[in-house]
């Protein structure tokens, strides 16, 4: 009976030593991913750098200190502030002086041939300009029918007109005031009143003007060779929306749809055409993989976030680390133009080798998620060099991400949206700003002749490369 007794306490403290050790490897696993999800920085996921801790600013491997003195290098050609063309200068006024100022002798009034130049440029006195149309109704003296007289052609129905328009769309969005605050601005500064109403209905007119532009700047980077896509959630009165970018090197595109899905992406394009620089989302798969490049930054960060892990698995990732950056160190050399493709070609050949056989090891170790992520970077393998073979493309998404900041900041301090017009002239008016920056093109000018084209009936100003 004593022998039973101590077996059925055997028994009892060996299950619940089996279930404390179910709870110990559970718990441990659960600290790693918290630890994990705690330490990660810009350097080593895609959690942008205005996010990372004080701790990990400081943290950022430093630059050695540059030997140059601070500012202009010997031979920087100089640049001062320009002088307005004497066409475009409203007064001049001649300054003489009045005696020596060696011996005080009187001078007489000459002009000099090479004369000092000092320009001051005042702002003028704002005045709106303000045109009431008096719409008279004359009775005919033969049917005695009064008929009411009407504005001329290109008229706005509404209190604002193109230059005013124009620059509705310039504060809000290409410098992203808010609606109150453009509503304020607009009063202080320039004593024009408008309700927030009138301020929203002017954005939509703005939209309107602008959009078979962007309906053309769609297509046009949809026929281009390169292309680079990248995506960001956005917001519609609390309602989860997908903000995607399709950029080029002079054209960028937005579109806001319902959600992120590949039938959602896909049909973003008419027709699928040219190479495709994106990360690994499997939402892009309804493109051929040959016709992609994966981008080499996000899986940078990734090596990097299980290097800094640690545990099975981190000494392989940090030899992808290492050779990655080895790799991109070559392609600068390669963009800079002190290497040549052919002999990049050349040097790539075994590091492809390299790497490959590096995420087959980390496949074969069968980590939980490390293992998964290099099976799944093997998947992509025909998306991994493109860069190599094709000129013109690059290895990395940066092109859509640097695009993206900017609408990023506007969701941060918006919180999106509140209607599908609110969505609409969100997508419209920055695929308008972006691509006239890139131009290099006046954003208010080109506002102003789209809207008064528009209350002519006539078609935007292109915004495609190489249109005025």
């Amino acid at each position: 009976m004593a022998r039973d007794w101590r077996d059925e306490r055997i028994a009892k403290l060996e299950g619940e030593n089996a279930e404390l050790r179910v709870q110990l490897k559970d718990a441990l696993r659960r600290i790693r991913e918290l630890e994990t999800r705690l330490n990660q920085s810009s350097s080593n996921s895609n959690q942008p750098p205005s996010k990372d801790s004080p701790d990990q600013r400081r943290n950022r491997p430093k630059r050695p200190p540059s030997t140059r003195k601070r500012g202009a290098q010997p031979g920087h050609e100089a640049h001062q502030q320009e002088l307005v063309d004497p066409d475009k200068v409203t007064r001049f006024v001649d300054c003489f002086p009045d005696e020596c100022e060696e011996c005080a002798a009187k001078l007489r009034r000459s002009c000099d041939p090479k004369p000092g130049r000092r320009q001051v440029v005042e702002m003028p006195e704002i005045v709106p300009d303000v045109t009431e149309f008096v719409m008279h109704a004359v009775e005919c003296d033969d049917c005695g029918h009064r008929t009411r007289g009407k504005p001329p052609l290109g008229t706005p129905e509404s209190m604002f007109g193109p230059r005013l328009l124009a620059f509705v769309g310039l504060v809000t969005g290409a410098y992203k005031l808010s609606r109150r605050d453009a509503v304020a601005f607009l009063n202080e500064v320039f004593s024009i009143r408008v309700s927030l109403g009138a301020l929203s209905n002017a954005e939509a007119r703005v939209s309107r003007a602008v959009e078979p532009a962007v309906q053309d700047a769609q297509r046009f980077v949809e026929a281009q060779p390169f292309k680079h896509v990248d995506a960001t959630p956005w917001a519609n009165r609390g309602e989860a929306r997908t903000l995607w970018t399709i950029s080029t090197t002079l054209v960028t595109v937005f579109a806001i749809v319902a959600d992120g899905t590949r039938d959602k992406l896909r049909g973003l394009f008419q027709r699928i055409r040219g190479k495709l620089i994106s990360d690994r989302g499997s939402v892009f798969g309804f493109w051929r993989m040959s016709l992609r490049q994966i981008c080499w930054a996000h899986l940078i960060r990734k090596f990097a976030g299980f290097d800094e892990r640690g545990g099975p698995g981190s000494q392989i990732a940090h030899q992808l680390r290492g050779t990655t950056e080895l790799m991109f160190e070559r392609w600068h050399f390669v963009r800079d133009g002190t290497m040549t493709r052919a002999a990049f070609r050349r040097w790539m050949e075994p590091v492809r080798e390299r790497i490959e056989k590096l995420l087959e090891r980390g496949v074969a170790l069968r980590v939980k998620g490390f293992s998964g992520s290099c099976a799944d970077i093997l998947k992509h393998r025909e998306a991994l060099w493109t860069f190599v073979d094709h000129p013109g493309i690059d290895p990395t998404n940066n092109l859509a991400e640097r695009d993206l900041r900017p609408f990023v900041l506007w969701r941060h301090r918006s919180f999106g949206s509140q209607s599908a017009r609110g969505e609409l002239y969100a997508a419209n008016i920055m695929t308008v700003v972006h691509t006239l920056r890139k131009q290099k093109r006046p954003v208010f000018e080109y506002l102003f002749h789209a809207c008064a084209n528009s209350l002519l009936g006539a078609p935007p100003p292109s915004l495609l490369p190489g249109t005025p």
